[in-house]
C-alpha cells in the first residue's frame, strides 16, 4: 500500500468514526430476498454483517426464498400461481415453501457462522438465533381469490427478539409465520421486515433490492427522500422495478410508524451496506419521515466543528482565516446546515444597519453536498434574516466563486459601495470582488 492510498484509508476511518459511535447499540433490520441468500451475494452479506456486529450494531436479518421456492415447485412439477404480486400457497405449494425456506435458512446460518483465517470473518463467531417470533393469520379470499396458506403478520413478539439482541446474538427471521392453532403461513418477506422493524423501533430498516435505489426523471439516484415525496413517486409508478413496487410502500409505512430511517440498496453491489452507513453521501436511497437536511443556529459547542469545516477553504485562500477566538466571539452570527445530524455547511451574517446593508460571509459546504442545494438554502436563509432585520442589500466578498453569486442575482460592485466600517478593512492585496444583491 502506497503512502497516498494509506492516507486515504486513514481519512476514511476518521470520517467514519462518528458513525461507529452513532450506530453502536442501535438495531438494524436487514431484509433481502432469496436472490441474496445464495452464492457470492450471501458471502458478501455475511462479511458485512460480521463487521456491523463487531461494531456493536444489533442485527436482525429477515430473508425470503422466492427463487428457491420456484425451483422446489419445478422439481415437484407444481405450478406457481400469483395474484397482485403475492403467491397463492395451496397445501402442495406450502410443502415446497417449507422445504425451500428451511434449506435457505440453514445455508444462511452456515454462511454467518464462518471464521476461517485470512478471510473478513477470521476470528468471528456470530451466534445466530431464531424462533417463533412472528404469529400470522390467513390472508383469506381477496378479489374472489383464495390465498390458502398465504398469510399476513398478526403480531411480532418484540420482547423475545430484544432478549436475544441483548445477549449479542444476531436474529435470523424467515418468511414463515405460525398461528395460535399451529398452522404455518407463507408471508411476504417485505411485510415481515416492516412489522419487525416497527415492533423493535429499529434505527434502520434496509431492503436489498434489484435497483440502486429510487431515480429521478433524469435517471439520477435520489439519495434521500421524505415519506411524502416517496409516496407521490410510488403513486406515479414511473421507473419502479419489481422490488421497488414491493419494498417502497413498506419503507414508507415503517418510517411513518416510528422507524428512524429506511434504506433501499442495490443487492448486487458488494459493500453497499458499509458505503451507505459509513460515508456521508451514501450509495442508495434513504427514506425518512422528515427532510434530512436542516438549518440551525450555531452554538458555542459548534466552534470546533466550524474550524474543521472552514480550514480547507482557508488553506487554499477561498476564505479569510479566522481564529478560534474570533469564531467564539461571533458564533451567534453563524447558521449551520446539517445532514442527518452531521454539520456539512455554514454561513454567517454581519449586519451594517447604518447603511441598510449586510454581509454574507463564510459560506461553505463540504464537497459531498455541494450538489444538494445546501449552499442555496444557506444563502436564502441569510437573505431572509437580513430582510427581516430591515436591511436592503446583501453583499459578499469573493475571490473564486463570483460566477456562483452572479447566477443567483448578485451583481459586481466597487469596493467603494461597501459600508464604511467594512471599506476601512478592505484588503487591496487580496483583491476580493464585491457582489451585491438587492433584497
Amino acid at each position: 500500500m502506497g503512502i497516498d492510498e494509506a492516507m486515504r484509508f486513514v481519512d476514511w476511518v476518521r470520517a467514519a468514526a462518528p458513525y461507529f459511535h452513532t450506530f453502536r447499540g442501535k438495531t438494524f433490520v436487514i431484509a433481502f430476498g432469496g436472490e441474496v441468500a445464495q452464492g457470492e451475494l450471501m458471502q458478501d452479506l455475511a462479511n458485512d454483517c460480521n463487521l456491523l456486529a463487531a461494531l456493536g450494531v444489533r442485527l436482525v436479518l429477515v430473508h425470503g426464498a422466492r427463487p428457491q421456492i420456484e425451483r422446489e415447485l419445478a422439481r415437484r412439477d407444481q405450478a406457481s400461481r400469483y395474484h397482485n404480486g403475492l403467491r397463492i400457497t395451496d397445501a402442495a405449494a406450502l410443502e415446497c415453501v417449507k422445504a425451500a425456506v428451511g434449506v435457505t435458512r440453514i445455508d444462511l446460518e452456515a454462511a454467518l457462522s464462518q471464521g476461517l483465517p485470512n478471510t473478513p470473518m477470521a476470528g468471528a463467531f456470530m451466534r445466530i438465533t431464531g424462533g417463533n417470533f412472528v404469529t400470522a393469520r390467513p390472508l383469506g379470499v381477496v378479489d374472489g381469490v383464495d390465498y390458502h396458506y398465504t398469510g399476513t403478520v398478526r403480531r411480532v413478539i418484540a420482547e423475545e427478539i430484544t432478549a436475544d439482541l441483548d445477549q449479542q446474538n444476531v436474529v435470523l427471521i424467515s418468511n414463515l409465520g405460525v398461528s395460535p392453532s399451529g398452522e404455518i403461513f407463507n408471508l411476504a418477506m417485505e411485510e415481515v421486515a416492516e412489522a419487525v422493524a416497527v415492533a423493535l423501533r429499529a434505527e434502520k430498516l434496509i431492503y436489498l433490492c434489484d435497483a440502486p435505489g429510487l431515480l429521478d426523471n433524469e435517471g439520477r439516484l435520489i439519495s434521500a427522500i421524505t415519506a411524502a415525496e416517496a409516496e407521490r413517486k410510488l403513486n406515479a409508478g414511473v421507473g419502479l422495478t419489481e422490488d421497488l413496487h414491493l419494498f417502497l410502500p413498506r419503507a414508507i409505512n415503517a418510517v411513518r410508524r416510528g422507524v428512524a430511517r429506511a434504506h433501499l440498496l442495490d443487492r448486487d453491489k458488494d459493500g453497499n451496506l458499509l458505503l451507505e452507513f459509513f460515508t456521508r453521501q451514501g450509495v442508495g436511497t434513504m427514506v425518512s419521515r422528515e427532510p434530512l437536511h436542516r438549518l440551525r443556529q450555531a452554538t458555542i459547542d459548534d466552534v470546533a466543528t466550524l474550524l474543521q469545516l472552514l480550514a480547507p477553504l482557508e488553506a487554499d485562500g477561498t476564505l479569510v482565516r479566522r481564529g478560534r477566538e474570533l469564531i467564539e466571539m461571533e458564533i451567534d452570527r453563524f447558521t449551520l446546515a446539517e445532514h442527518d445530524g452531521v454539520v456539512v455547511g455554514c454561513a454567517a451574517l454581519y449586519p451594517f444597519p447604518e447603511e441598510g446593508m449586510a454581509e454574507m460571509a463564510c459560506l461553505a459546504v463540504t464537497n459531498e453536498f455541494r450538489r444538494a442545494g445546501l449552499g442555496e438554502r444557506l444563502m436564502q436563509h441569510i437573505s431572509d434574516r437580513a430582510r427581516q432585520a430591515g436591511l436592503r442589500e446583501l453583499f459578499v466578498l469573493t475571490t473564486r466563486t463570483e460566477h456562483w453569486f452572479r447566477e443567483r442575482g448578485f451583481h459586481e460592485a466597487s469596493p467603494d459601495t461597501l459600508p464604511a466600517r467594512k471599506r476601512d478593512l478592505y484588503n487591496f492585496q487580496r483583491r476580493s470582488k464585491v457582489y451585491v444583491k438587492t433584497l
